[in-house]
């Protein structure tokens, strides 16, 4: 996609720094499918899940951005294309929530379920890929059928 950062999806990746090791392949996937989609992934530009789907859009010469706790870029993982710096710690998650269209929740940390929650507040989708199940998020199975949905989604938005 081209044009106006309006008409382009924007995909929250929500997850845990320190996740299983089982979800850093999928957080990966996950991040590939997005970029392949035309989206750029937003993260909180650490390590863990956020590396993962930046690693996975990168792959694929997808956009990245990431909005980190501190104050100095060099803290963003290698595979962040734009570091924002907040200096809030653990607030910068309301930001990210703000600057997407649809987020999705890979695993079930605290902080990913403060991003689920301030999400679906906002009016927000999200998708849940092995995270919390609440009402008004959408359960999918697998790393693709999570990417395709939250571009599905962002798209119906970014009309």
């Amino acid at each position: 996609m081209s044009g106006h950062p309006s008409a382009v999806p924007y995909v929250a990746v929500a997850g845990s720094g320190e996740p299983p090791a089982e979800l850093l392949g999928p957080a990966e996937e996950l991040g590939a499918v997005l970029a392949e989609g035309g989206a750029v992934v937003v993260t909180g530009g650490l390590g863990g899940i956020m590396e993962a789907a930046c690693r996975g859009a990168r792959s694929r010469l997808g956009q990245t951005l990431g909005i980190l706790p501190g104050t100095d870029r060099a803290d963003a993982n290698g595979w962040v294309g734009v570091a924002v710096t907040t200096g809030v710690g653990e607030q910068r998650n309301a930001l990210i929530v703000a600057s997407c269209d649809v987020l999705v929740a890979v695993g079930a940390g605290y902080g990913t379920l403060s991003e689920v929650a301030m999400a679906l507040k906002s009016g927000r989708p999200v998708v849940s890929l092995w995270s919390w199940a609440i009402d008004g998020v959408t359960a999918v199975e697998s790393a693709r059928e999570a990417g395709e949905r939250a571009l599905a989604l962002a798209r119906e938005r970014v009309r």
